[in-house]
């Protein structure tokens, strides 16, 4: 196992039925929500001794790229725990732990929620999921004396508002260069721009809770958020992969073998001090 670690948390499309039940919507519409394909995108990291976490469960069902309890009180019967991040952007924005809404402010629900319901799933889902991620860090933290987790994502081809240019290809975020060593990010920025890639970092996406929680490159942690356009790769109305699928996962694979092959001094990041 090398020092990177692989993780694709909004790439699920396992519905459960009691969800899809609960639901006011159609499984196309709660759909827009997933990082669809990213999962296999990123496939071959583990062929160069890097895990690959991924989520089986869909985010508009559970988004682990939340704090744990970012719920907007207004969604449940019943009283939220008094920790509860009741006031977050996100959750003003309806995207909290379990979202509220999906595409473009489309709600999900019909009902009210149990708050029974809620805490259940983050104990059975949230929970667990990141007991595993932080345990693959820390051992690659263990093994190497510095640990790399790359989140991969993927965004819309066109934002809720109209822009007056085309998305980047790829928009790398560090956080606004604190979950990373600076020299992680030119070194992706770089591999990808090779490949024909436009790059932006940080906007429109700096990377959410996981890149924010994980990186600590004081401590040897280092986080970077990668979200690549879905018209590279897929049909967002048929939610289908087109002919430029294999060429953007060949890619990946690039980019993969390039992170987990180089030496971690390449890459800016210094080992610490076993513990």
């Amino acid at each position: 196992m090398g020092a990177a670690t692989f993780n694709s948390p909004h790439s699920g499309a396992t519905y459960p039925a009691s969800f899809l039940a609960a639901s006011r919507l159609d499984p196309r519409t709660l759909r827009r929500s997933e990082d669809a394909f990213v999962d296999e995108l990123f496939a071959a990291a583990p062929s160069f001794g890097a895990p690959l976490m991924r989520a089986h469960f869909p985010r508009a069902f559970l988004d682990v790229n939340r704090e744990p309890y970012e719920l907007d009180p207004r969604m449940f019967d019943g009283r939220l725990p008094p920790f509860a991040n009741t006031r977050s952007l996100r959750v003003a924005g309806g995207l909290g732990t379990i979202a509220r809404i999906v595409g473009e402010a489309q709600e999900i629900y019909g009902a009210r929620l149990p708050v029974d319901e809620a805490l259940a799933r983050i104990e059975t889902y949230y929970k667990p999921y990141h007991r595993t991620l932080g345990r693959l860090i820390a051992r690659a933290h263990r093994l190497h004396g510095a640990a790399l987790l790359v989140d991969c994502h993927s965004m819309p081809s066109a934002g809720a508002l109209r822009e007056e240019r085309p998305r980047a290809d790829v928009v790398l975020g560090d956080r606004y260069g604190t979950s990373c060593a600076p020299a992680l990010v030119d070194f992706a920025e770089q591999t990808l721009r090779d490949l024909g890639y436009l790059v932006l970092r940080n906007r429109p996406y700096a990377g959410g809770y996981i890149t924010e929680h994980y990186g600590a490159p004081g401590s040897g942690f280092h986080a970077l958020q990668i979200e690549i356009n879905r018209a590279l790769y897929m049909d967002e109305r048929a939610h289908a992969k087109t002919k430029g699928f294999g060429k953007v996962q060949a890619d990946m694979t690039t980019l993969v073998r390039a992170i987990a092959g180089a030496p971690l001094a390449a890459l800016g990041v210094h080992r610490l001090a076993a513990e």
